[in-house]
């Protein structure tokens, strides 16, 4: 049965709002369970590792830098993502809620998308980062400063959440007089706009813009600079010193590898020729949960400077389990 619909009146015009919309989910796949915990086996283990990673950062003095300040913001960013995403797909599925408010399904969608584009542009100011460290090493403690960082995050977050406001803030010209069922794992943008009976044409429009914001311009802005980086090491005579600088950057091209092929590759899939929806949602469950799961790893084991604050602060940890038992004694 159909979820009941309640009209909102805007300048005189009358749009129909469905008071939930229906989420389908996977279909037809056999022992989907074990997929769901799965992922709450991901999601813990997200939670976990940034958590880690956060705490170090903000405990060891020795990291309160510019490079670990966008660390520190990816992380967050993996962790809030990972819980605005994560809980309610296990709820929704493993305890088959499937029916979800109007309004909380727009909250939901404007939560998931500005974390994921958050997440994207940070990766671009990483890129950059790397890119004065290697291209102007003199000058990159002058360039890439405390408040020059803080002020890119700043005006990535107020861009990002204004945009994605005014597409979600779009939903309210939009009317629902047919089937209310998304098909896909969570308030997907696009499954649901085009459940609307009226014009869409301006919500066509945005997805374009925020796709191209999102997923094209970052991954182009981190190949020119990456591009860029290439001439700076060829200049370099010691091919030592070449590998010492690439190294540098290992860490970076992993979490952009890890984010953005799976992201364009269902994106290109999907536009190019027919994908399975289930495939499709494979993909898109795993394009965003994954990459947060393997972000804090490899910042721990390919990062010599987190490693070795994580060892001080277990040999710091070590010494007062000591010294508290020898202070007890004597007392």
């Amino acid at each position: 049965m159909a979820p009941d619909k309640k009209a909102a009146t805007i300048s005189n015009v009358t749009f129909v709002r469905p008071a939930k919309f229906y989420l389908s989910g996977f279909s037809n796949i056999p022992h989907v369970t074990y997929f769901y915990i799965f992922l709450c086996f991901v999601y813990i283990m997200t939670v976990v590792g940034n958590v880690l990673l956060l705490s170090v950062i903000y405990l060891v003095k020795t990291l309160h830098t510019p490079k670990y300040m966008i660390v520190f913001n990816l992380a967050l960013i993996d962790l809030c993502g990972s819980t605005a995403l994560i809980p309610k797909v296990l709820d929704t599925f493993l305890f088959d809620n499937r029916s979800i408010v109007y309004e909380a399904c727009l909250s939901y969608m404007f939560f998931v998308w500005v974390f994921a584009s958050v997440q994207s542009w940070t990766l671009v100011i990483m890129a950059y980062d790397r890119f004065i460290a290697i291209c102007f090493p003199l000058r990159y403690h002058s360039i890439v400063t405390k408040p020059a960082v803080a002020a890119m995050l700043l005006l990535v977050w107020v861009v990002l959440l204004s945009l994605l406001a005014f597409l979600i803030g779009l939903f309210d010209h939009l009317s629902f007089c047919g089937s209310l069922v998304i098909q896909s794992f969570f308030c997907d943008h696009g499954p649901t706009y085009r459940l609307a009976c009226n014009d869409t044409s301006l919500n066509y429009m945005m997805a374009w813009v925020i796709f191209l914001v999102v997923m094209c311009f970052p991954p182009m802005l981190i190949s020119l600079t990456y591009v860029c980086i290439a001439i700076a090491l060829s200049r370099i005579a010691s091919h030592k010193e070449r590998v010492k600088a690439l190294k540098t950057c290992t860490s970076h091209l992993i979490l952009v590898a890890i984010f953005y092929l799976p992201l364009l590759g269902t994106n290109i899939a999907t536009m190019t020729s027919y994908l399975h929806p289930n495939a499709r949602m494979i993909n898109s469950t795993l394009t965003h949960t994954i990459p947060a799961l393997l972000n804090p790893i490899i910042y721990s084991l390919k990062t010599e400077e987190v490693l070795n604050s994580i060892r001080k602060l277990c040999k710091n940890n070590r010494m007062i389990n000591i010294n508290f038992p020898n202070k007890v004694t004597s007392f």
